[in-house]
């Protein structure tokens, strides 16, 4: 059985390579785990993600932490927000097709933006929780 944290980044990725508002504002399938060395920006990353055991008396179950960073070099936070924006309608609230386990929720947290130190790129945050349980 594949692990659930792995199993949900898989379909949290497979969702947003097929989404055409993510492949809008991104400027085609620009979502990574290992970045390519030589990525023109947008992009987006898996950042952190957590897991914790939501487990009842009866039934087994996941908690899941998930973090996206959104990076760009666009004038301004802008493209960073559009990219943001089109990652909640991608994800929010939306039946993804988790292997081995049933989503019960996935739900956006939070997100903020912020200049990096550099001057010259831009950096969304983005975090989302999710609920799943095993179907095996």
């Amino acid at each position: 059985m594949v692990s659930a944290g792995f199993a949900l980044q898989r379909a949290v990725y497979e969702t947003l390579i097929a989404d055409h508002g993510v492949l809008a504002a991104l400027g085609g399938p620009h979502v990574f785990d290992d970045v390519p060395q030589g990525t023109a920006f947008p992009y987006v990353t898996f950042g952190r993600s957590t897991l914790r055991d939501w487990s009842t008396g009866s039934d087994r179950g996941e908690e899941h932490l998930v973090t996206l960073h959104v990076w760009s070099r666009g004038a301004g936070r802008k493209l960073v927000h559009d990219v943001m924006a089109a990652l909640r309608d991608a994800l929010h609230e939306r039946a993804l097709n988790v292997s081995d386990h049933r989503l019960i929720n996935l739900r956006h947290v939070s997100s903020d933006a912020r200049r990096e130190s550099d001057g010259q790129t831009y950096h969304g945050v983005v975090r989302y929780r999710a609920v799943t349980e095993p179907t095996v």
